[in-house]
């Protein structure tokens, strides 16, 4: 089981070998490898696993995810 955590893409650098972007998670944010979400942009929301995007969900999923996680 992994543990994938929803943040919205802030930057993209497609300078890299690999498609970059920077994410926030609530506040802090980190670099993120984007190559296997090529559609995602800036403002856009994606579920992070060990630094990856593996997907991209809508503002609404992702908000009621960040609200589960909080409760833990």
């Amino acid at each position: 089981m992994c543990l994938g955590i929803p943040g919205r893409i802030v930057a993209i650098d497609d300078d890299q070998p690999l498609r970059m972007g920077t994410v926030d998670f609530g506040g802090i944010r980190k670099p993120v490898c984007l190559a296997t979400v090529p559609e995602a942009g800036i403002g856009g929301w994606v579920i992070v696993h060990a630094g990856i995007a593996i997907s991209m969900l809508d503002e609404a999923a992702a908000q009621d995810v960040l609200s589960l996680l909080d409760e833990l």
